[in-house]
């Protein structure tokens, strides 16, 4: 037996932000097989990664804020297309080309919630894990960081249906144990405020 390989890369369906992959493999036991990959990275990046070894940039930025003055956790509540309805979140974003992803939380954070980045929590930050490493490439950097202001919807893009949430510890408890729907980094991040 020895290591899965990828042999080939071909693009089955290409938009604007997300692309559809074709990943011819041999696996531990020699046989060929195929795999469906979700990316929003280009084939040549792709090739790139798969054949010569470059390491890839992440694709976005999950936010962990913390509201200062209120001492709670910042969440978006955000209808999703993929599962027609509204879901519990984290504010977060695409990293524009050429932007470095701490002006992406700052840019995010801004657009998404009204809020003024204050510090990012570097020693807690993770600047790049997978999201669903089963079916895509995407990574982000998660980003743990404190913020001030006040909450607004004038910066969101046509396409956002995003309301702004702040969360005490016992307000996420709550909310963790209802039948809210909600992404599994904000349950972890919801988890982790209430232990500190």
């Amino acid at each position: 037996m020895s290591k899965p390989k990828v042999k080939n890369i071909k693009i089955l369906k290409d938009t604007k932000y997300l692309k559809l992959y074709d990943a011819e493999y041999i696996n531990k036991v020699g046989n060929t097989r195929h795999w469906s990959i979700a990316s929003r990275k280009s084939l040549e990046h792709l090739n790139d990664k798969f054949f010569s070894g470059k390491e890839d940039k992440i694709d976005a930025v999950i936010i962990v804020p913390v509201h200062i003055k209120e001492n709670k956790l910042v969440l978006v509540k955000q209808f999703r297309i993929p599962i027609n309805d509204y879901v519990y979140e984290l504010p977060a974003g695409l990293v524009d080309s050429g932007e470095e992803f701490h002006e992406t939380v700052k840019r995010e954070l801004k657009e998404e919630t009204g809020l003024d980045l204050v510090k990012i929590d570097y020693e807690n930050s993770k600047d790049k894990v997978y999201v669903s490493t089963g079916m895509t490439d995407e990574s982000v950097a998660m980003v743990y960081c404190t913020c001030e202001g006040n909450t607004s919807k004038d910066y969101l893009e046509e396409d956002e249906d995003i309301e702004v949430i702040l969360v005490s510890k016992k307000e996420a408890k709550s909310l963790i144990k209802s039948d809210k729907k909600m992404d599994v980094k904000t349950l972890m991040a919801m988890q982790k405020f209430i232990l500190e």
